[in-house]
């Protein structure tokens, strides 16, 4: 059976450059659907742009407008499709509204090679069944995030001091992950994970949307299955904007997704 989140990335060829996607509510949050939810919907179209290089290796995306649940294009111009690696521009639209506009690098990480090394230090994590779940997140929480429904996040007990009015200050949450109904992570589904932890700024006594600005994935392996070790960092709060860093760590050890955006600091 096809996986929930499988069927709700879902996307339809309508020509040679245009799919059509319907975009699920369940993803909503604050003022709109999750931008990490919207990167996997264009990053799926691009899957099927180049079935021979079906995975995300690098996305820069732009939200220009928030998105509601319903119709959606996914436009994609190809800028270069040769070699080990492949090259599009994509734009996501409701209506005439442009949400998203992207340029992504595709390729197939199983040919580039699957060797990971890194410098930086893998999150020191409690197991899943000693950290603390999203179901017990306030209800004023859940109310503005249902899509902590679509999947099992167990977050470091020494990162939800503020789901108790007491935010270390240190702009730093970490937390396992996986979808609902046990799917197994994959590039594409890596492309949510790296926005799919509450903003950072919770943990600096700023609970809210923070409506992202700008976000920039990298894919560095294919995910071993289980579960996911995902890291959220701040340093710099500035201009009514902050930045956001993220690690993902598979069941292996490695680092495999990477990504830095812009968001707006929540309004309270």
């Amino acid at each position: 059976m096809t996986s929930e989140f499988d069927r709700q990335i879902a996307v339809t060829r309508q020509d040679e450059s245009t799919y059509a996607a319907d975009l699920a509510a369940g993803w909503a949050v604050g003022g709109g659907l999750n931008g990490g939810y919207l990167l996997a919907v264009v990053g799926n179209a691009l899957r099927h742009t180049f079935p021979d290089k079906p995975d995300p290796i690098a996305m820069s995306a732009y939200y220009l407008s928030a998105s509601t649940a319903g119709p959606a294009t996914v436009s994609v111009d190809v800028r270069r499709a040769g070699g080990s690696l492949a090259t599009a521009a994509v734009d996501l639209r409701q209506g005439d509204d442009v949400r998203i506009t992207a340029l992504a690098t595709y390729g197939d990480l199983g040919r580039l090679g699957d060797d990971v090394r890194t410098t930086a230090d893998e999150p020191d994590m409690p197991p899943p069944d000693r950290c603390v779940p999203n179901t017990m997140a306030p209800p004023e929480v859940r109310a503005i995030a249902p899509l902590m429904d679509r999947f099992d996040m167990r977050f470091h007990p020494d990162h939800v001091g503020w789901a108790v009015g007491e935010p270390s200050g240190n702009g730093v949450l970490s937390a396992w992950f996986r979808l609902a109904d046990d799917r197994e992570p994959d590039p594409i589904s890596l492309l949510l994970v790296v926005d799919a932890l509450p903003p950072v700024t919770f943990d600096l006594g700023m609970p809210g949307w923070a409506p992202t600005l700008e976000l920039t994935a990298h894919v560095r392996a294919r995910p071993a299955p289980g579960w996911l070790k995902v890291r959220h960092a701040t340093r710099n709060l500035a201009g009514g904007m902050f930045e956001e860093d993220c690690e993902v760590w598979d069941s292996a050890g490695r680092l495999v997704a990477q990504s830095r955006q812009l968001a707006r600091q929540p309004r309270t």
